[in-house]
């Protein structure tokens, strides 16, 4: 290798390797402003939810009514505990809870999943339980392993097309 094709493969590597922190911090901060102008309420540390039964709820579904304050589907993250109170003076069940008048039982949501459970405090029957991963800081920074190589590969060679490394004027063809 001369000395001129050995100037020209460092002036490359430096052109890369400023490309590359460039390219890895614009997927970053443009990765962010998505997350953070489509985050979801369900976007948060695991915690207890509590879903209320109201006492007259049997009542209501065997009249075919919906109960207002029951949601007909619920999204949680992994690791939420569901505590479902009955202050009806009717047992009722959920999925594999059974909740006797004026008590209440817990569900741990372990794994990411979309439940259909059967429930005796809808109209329906059923309840969904929409149980999702929480999005954590590692997960977004995920996008700078995927997104990072093709974007750093797609400059580096948009750059050389546009700003060669040898610039050395080249003969138009014909004179």
């Amino acid at each position: 290798m001369n000395q001129k094709s050995k100037h020209l493969f460092r002036l490359g590597l430096i052109r890369l390797a400023i490309l590359s922190g460039v390219s890895l911090a614009l997927i970053f901060v443009a990765s962010e402003a998505f997350y953070r102008l489509q985050k979801e309420s369900h976007e948060r540390a695991p915690q207890q939810v509590e879903l209320l039964i109201p006492s007259g709820t049997a009542e209501r579904v065997s009249r075919g009514e919906t109960v207002p304050s029951i949601p007909e589907e619920m999204v949680f993250i992994v690791g939420d505990v569901l505590v479902v109170k009955n202050e009806d003076t009717v047992n009722h069940q959920l999925g594999p809870l059974w909740i006797p008048a004026n008590s209440s039982a817990s569900l741990a949501l372990d794994n990411a999943n979309r439940y259909v459970e059967s429930c005796s405090f809808q109209p329906t029957q059923y309840l969904g339980l929409d149980v999702r991963q929480a999005t954590t800081l590692g997960t977004r920074l995920q996008a700078l392993i995927v997104a990072g190589p093709g974007t750093i590969i797609f400059l580096f060679i948009y750059s050389l097309a546009l700003f060669p490394l040898d610039k050395e004027k080249k003969a138009k063809p014909g004179i």
